[in-house]
């Protein structure tokens, strides 16, 4: 049976919508090299004035962090991911400026609505659903004309490098994302807690590679634990967080920097007025 990992499962959890308006752009680029008031990243801190000033200064680019209220392990709080989002969100906008919106908890989690806490929204009042939400939220973009771009950010996890892991099941709540809890709220996480409950892959279903089901998450993983949180340091949640940190700052420049996205977007938008006059 082929079953997609964690992150691809619920893109929605650890992401960062990011949206460049047009609305102020061209006067940031004409930015002076005068020194400035230190602004807030956070939305909600800043004044109406303040927030005019964090647009203009943050090339009109905000982030927009989501993250799932859901069970963690026996160890972590419900809301690791929106945590730990916006810890790496907030961190790097404050090393190349951008406004960050509030915190944003909405989104696909039918899979833990069997545990206390969850918040799981009904099919109804998503926008579309598991690995494809964001996706297919930028996707619809191309609906009709904007004046800003949407981008979807989904960088969370080095690849290589840093301390070595010690476990080899680590989707939710295990290793990595302890981990990294004890650097973004060590004060919310209970290590003595972690081994209260098994994050071991319970093997409840025999299917062939290829054939999907909705359950399986369940079928693993009944508990909403996978790996073993017991195993974390704060040393690999040191790497990965200033990893991820990192990243982000990367996509933030990277954003203020395309000129291309949103002249492809009004091309678009024109060709599409007239699809029989387009030509290869």
């Amino acid at each position: 049976m082929t079953t997609p990992t964690r992150s691809t499962m619920r893109l929605i959890l650890l992401l960062a919508v990011l949206l460049k308006m047009v609305t102020g752009s061209h006067q940031a680029r004409a930015q002076t090299a005068a020194p400035q008031v230190k602004l807030s990243v956070h939305w909600e801190e800043l004044t109406a004035a303040d927030f005019r000033e964090g647009i203009r200064r943050s090339q009109a680019t905000c982030l927009l962090p989501f993250g799932i209220l859901e069970k963690h392990g026996p160890h972590l709080p419900l809301g690791t991911d929106l945590l730990d989002v916006r810890y790496s969100a907030l961190h790097g906008a404050e090393q190349e400026y951008a406004v960050v919106f509030p915190e944003y908890y909405f989104g696909q989690i039918a899979e833990a609505k069997h545990e206390p806490g969850t918040v799981a929204y009904s099919r109804e009042m998503q926008l579309g659903g598991n690995d494809s939400l964001l996706p297919f939220f930028a996707q619809t973009q191309l609906d009709k004309p904007h004046d800003y771009v949407v981008y979807i950010f989904d960088e969370r996890t080095p690849s290589s490098g840093g301390p070595a892991k010690k476990t080899k099941i680590d989707m939710h709540a295990g290793e990595s994302e302890t981990s990294n809890m004890m650097i973004s709220r060590p004060d919310t996480v209970h290590l003595d807690r972690a081994a209260n409950e098994s994050g071991a892959d319970q093997h409840r279903q025999d299917l062939p590679e290829g054939l999907y089901t909705g359950i399986w998450w369940y079928a693993r993983f009944p508990n909403h634990y996978s790996g073993e949180g017991s195993a974390a340091t704060k040393e690999l949640g040191e790497y990965q967080m200033k990893w991820w940190i990192d990243s982000v700052v990367k996509a933030i420049r990277a954003v203020k920097a395309d000129d291309a996205s949103l002249k492809l977007q009004n091309e678009f938008y024109e060709k599409s007025k007239n699809p029989l006059d387009t030509q290869p």
